[in-house]
């Protein structure tokens, strides 16, 4: 079945010829997204059909209205409107299964009957208008907030939402569009002020509206159905006035205009809630949803049965005798309030009670689950998108990646190709700034083969494809442009090293040469140390990971090379006359350092930056933390003999050394672990016998920063050196005490050895 699509002005279908009647209009004043209002219409429409149906909506939607008829158009969805070369000036204007107007949308699709949205056009509302009138948008003081509130405070109830249930939502009859046009009359009497220039967008809808009203009966059409927002009734109820038309074309002269394009974007449920800032939205569209497709004596029922399959999947008892019961006591308290049937609020008491047990665990469960809802809607493939959206689509199709509204984990094994190739699409995403995926553990802490993703889509990120749709029509294309513009204007030479690395992770071979030429000329050119500390750990990975992915990372072996001299170069006059913040930030720098080159193997460039610690070791004004630092790791590394570094601790906590600079050596040797302490007699002993000879002044002074040192190391540990401490530094038990079996030895190290593959 088609659809009619009329512009105001354009030559419209032959209407029904009904020369003995006069011409009528029917107002149907809705509240979006209200189920009982989208049931209302529909028997409004089924009973008295008209010639065309009229919809508050922007008029460019007249273009696209024929899709909603397509079998693959599934709400929730929402018109999406933006300004050509301007993406971020964007309107979205949502459909549920609930809302009126797509119900009217589709009753006109199903009848053959011609539709139009009278709406003011996004080509005037998205263009900049007067700074007055934009910033009238923000104080609407002259018109109530939310309209049916006022009404339910007038009504007695203090929650619009359980009026809009109690007149509307649970009540039959088309009398309901009456009595809602009567109350939005005096409402407007009390808030709606005289033509002022804080009103003006809202006035020139309006006006707009009328037109569309007159249009229609000029082109011959005589049962008209207009499908608006509660609020517009009266003001739509002057279109046929005589002076009317005069002053509608007055208001709508001179607006501004630029050039739009509209299309079809899939919504969600979750979107739709009030609480995610629309300012349209509903606090329940997953009630709402359910009311709307289970209408009837047996709805409160269904619902629990929802509730209960929600709950046992994730392992919460519910039987079906739960449901009865939770169905009988919600049906209980509607009567005991005087609620014609069981709403929202009587639906959660009983649920809370007794699928709960009185708790509200459970509930947080159905609210995101079915209260609010996951649901998210579907458009047809041949919907207009610009290109870049089009092939991510393909995209998502060939690696069978599903758009989901509720929050996926996505387990990868880069090993093999498909998921190789989801990889390289999520990062690809996360440089055009379009996060469909977020990486929570990946490479560096379960090893180079697997990464985890938590996928979840929002609609928003349409937007973010047409902002990136200026960068190219591919997302491989679009990403490498992205990551090039990115490279050019980075700060940093850390900037230019993570670049590459996400060059390697997205696969933008094209982009990676360009890349690794910045890096080299900016690490010819930077001299500050830190800077290419800071690069380091980056192009360490790059080179490390890179053929993982099945890429050439070689070619960056001479820019690390590079990189490294100057390190090792620069490193001690870097270290000197640094404050504790400054030593604090370049010891973290040197430990990250000595991570990167000992994930390379070791080899030359490590002994490069050995030879630079032990320079900083013997220098003068060099800050303790950082001798202590260098002290450790060259002592780690094999390159400091055990009686040198106990000369070296020595020297730091000698009486020529102040006090406080001793204790910043302690904390940057021991590096926020006391093993070394528990296994160190020697060492622990001289550490006490320095406490020891430190007067008053000097132990309050240094009190604070050995309190900090210490506090890093695991409980464990502190208490085997406090227990060696009071036991006058009595050995820690070692293996030696046990007696241990050689044969269940050997079968451990056989076992060992096989996880490392070592050869027998």
């Amino acid at each position: 079945m088609s659809i009619s699509t009329l512009s105001p002005g354009a030559n419209a279908d032959p209407a029904p010829s009904s020369p003995a009647r006069g011409p009528e209009v029917r107002l149907y004043g809705v509240r979006h997204h209200g189920p009982g209002s989208a049931l209302a219409i529909k028997r409004a429409l089924r009973d008295n059909p008209p010639d065309i149906v009229l919809i508050e909506g922007p008029r460019e939607a007249d273009a696209i209205a024929a899709l909603a008829a397509d079998p693959d158009m599934h709400p929730p969805v929402t018109m999406l409107g933006y300004a050509i070369g301007q993406p971020d000036r964007a309107l979205f204007h949502p459909y549920a299964s609930f809302s009126p107007e797509w119900v009217a949308l589709r009753w006109a699709t199903d009848a053959d009957v011609p539709v139009r949205f009278i709406d003011l056009a996004l080509a005037n509302v998205l263009a900049p208008w007067p700074a007055e009138v934009q910033n009238s948008l923000e104080d609407l003081d002259q018109r109530p907030a939310d309209p049916l509130a006022e009404l339910a405070l007038a009504a007695g109830y203090d929650d619009p939402e359980r009026w809009w249930e109690d007149v509307v939502e649970h009540r039959e009859g088309g009398a309901i569009f009456e009595a809602i046009a009567e109350a939005m009359g005096v409402l407007r009497q009390a808030f709606d002020p005289d033509l002022v220039s804080a009103e003006r967008i809202e006035r020139c809808r309006e006006a707009q509206m009328r037109t569309g009203i007159r249009t229609a009966l000029s082109d011959g059409y005589v049962r008209i159905a207009v499908v608006c927002g509660a609020w517009h009734v009266p003001a739509l109820e002057r279109a046929q006035h005589p002076k009317q038309a005069r002053v509608d074309a007055a208001q709508l002269r001179g607006m501004p205009k630029t050039k739009v394009s509209i299309t079809w974007v899939p919504w969600t449920h979750r979107r739709l809630a009030s609480a995610s800032g629309y300012g349209a939205g509903v606090s329940s569209p997953g009630w709402y949803h359910h009311l709307f497709t289970h209408p009837g004596e047996h709805t409160i029922a269904r619902w629990f049965a929802q509730a209960a399959h929600v709950l046992r999947a994730a392992d919460y008892g519910a039987s079906a005798a739960d449901v009865l019961e939770a169905t009988r006591l919600a049906t209980s308290l509607a009567a005991l309030r005087g609620r014609p049937l069981a709403g929202l609020v009587e639906v959660n008491d009983a649920a809370r009670a007794v699928l709960g047990d009185g708790t509200d665990a459970p509930m947080t469960l159905l609210n995101n689950e079915l209260i609010v809802g996951a649901l998210i809607g579907r458009v047809p493939a041949h919907t207009p998108m610009v290109p870049l959206a089009r092939n991510l689509a393909a995209e998502q199709k060939r690696l069978r990646l599903k758009p989901d509204a509720s929050m996926q984990t996505l387990e990868l094994d880069l090993r093999k190709s498909v998921d190789l190739s989801r990889s390289q699409l999520l990062h690809r995403l996360a440089v055009l700034r379009v996060p469909w995926g977020r990486e929570v553990d990946g490479r560096r802490s379960v090893g180079t083969f697997r990464e985890t993703w938590q996928l979840l889509w929002e609609p928003e990120l349409e937007v973010r494809l047409i902002e990136a749709s200026a960068l190219g029509t591919t997302i491989e294309v679009a990403a490498a442009a992205a990551m090039a513009q990115h490279a050019i204007g980075a700060s940093s030479l850390g900037e230019l090293t993570h670049a590459v690395e996400v060059c390697l992770l997205a696969n933008l071979a094209s982009t990676l040469p360009g890349v690794v030429a910045l890096i080299a000329d900016r690490a010819a050119l930077d001299l500050d140390v830190s800077h290419l500390m800071s690069a380091l750990p980056a192009l360490s990975r790059t080179i490390r990971y890179g053929d993982v992915r099945g890429t050439d990372a070689q070619s960056l072996q001479s820019v690390l090379r590079g990189v490294v001299a100057r390190i090792a170069a620069g490193l001690v006059l870097a270290c000197v006359n640094l404050s504790d913040d400054a030593a604090n930030v370049v010891g973290a720098q040197i430990n990250e350092t000595q991570s990167a080159l000992s994930l390379l193997g070791g080899g030359q460039l490590m002994s490069a930056f050995h030879g630079a610690l032990g320079d900083l070791v013997e220098r003068d004004r060099v800050h303790g933390s950082l001798q202590g630092r260098a002290t450790r790791l060259l002592a780690d590394a094999g390159h400091m003999s055990a009686a040198l570094v106990e000369a070296r601790v020595s020297r730091a906590l000698s009486r020529g050394t102040t006090p406080a600079d001793g204790a910043a050596f302690i904390e940057g040797f021991l590096g926020g672990s006391g093993v070394v302490l528990m296994h160190d007699a020697e060492l622990l002993a001289l550490l006490d016998r320095w406490l020891a000879t430190l007067d008053s002044e000097a132990f309050v002074e240094t009190l604070p920063l050995l309190r900090r040192t210490f506090g890093t190391f695991e409980l464990a540990e502190r208490r085997q050196i406090g227990d060696r401490v009071r036991n006058g530094n009595a050995p820690v038990v070692g293996l030696a005490a046990f007696s241990l079996s050689a044969e269940r030895v050997a079968a451990g190290i056989h076992t060992v050895a096989q996880l490392l593959g070592a050869p027998r």
